[in-house]
C-alpha cells in the first residue's frame, strides 16, 4: 500500500454523525458479520460483511463515497484500503468502530 493510498482515510464517529445529521449522501457500510449487525447496529447503515465487500465493488462503485465501520475499526480500514485500491477513491474508515460510536455519539448502541 501506498501512503497516498491511506491519506485522509479515517473518519471520526462524530464527523459521520454530524454528516448523517446534515442528510449528506454517502454509502454507511457495516463489515461485520450478520451476527454482530443483530446484535449491535447503527441506524441507516448497510450491512456487507467483510468478505462479501468485493462481490458488492460495483455497488460501492456507484456511490460518490463510502464510510466503512467495523468492532474497532481494523477490518473497515482494511475495506477502505482495499476499495481504494480497486479505484474508489471516495472511500473512508470509521475510527474505532462501533464501540467508539457507542462511547462518544450514541450510548444507546449496545456494546459487546
Amino acid at each position: 500500500m501506498t501512503e497516498d493510498l491511506l491519506e485522509n482515510i479515517e473518519v471520526t464517529p462524530h464527523e459521520v454523525s454530524e454528516r448523517l445529521e446534515r442528510g449528506e449522501k454517502f454509502l454507511f457500510v457495516d463489515v461485520r458479520e450478520k451476527w454482530e449487525h443483530e446484535t449491535s447496529h447503527i441506524e441507516g447503515a448497510v450491512l456487507i460483511p467483510l468478505r462479501e465487500i468485493p462481490a458488492n465493488l460495483q455497488r460501492l462503485a456507484g456511490a460518490r463515497e463510502v464510510v466503512f465501520f467495523c468492532h474497532h475499526g481494523m477490518r473497515s480500514l482494511d475495506a477502505a484500503a482495499w476499495v481504494r485500491s480497486q479505484g474508489i477513491k471516495g472511500a473512508r474508515s470509521m475510527s474505532g468502530g462501533i464501540e467508539r460510536w457507542t462511547s462518544e455519539v450514541d450510548p444507546g448502541v449496545p456494546r459487546y
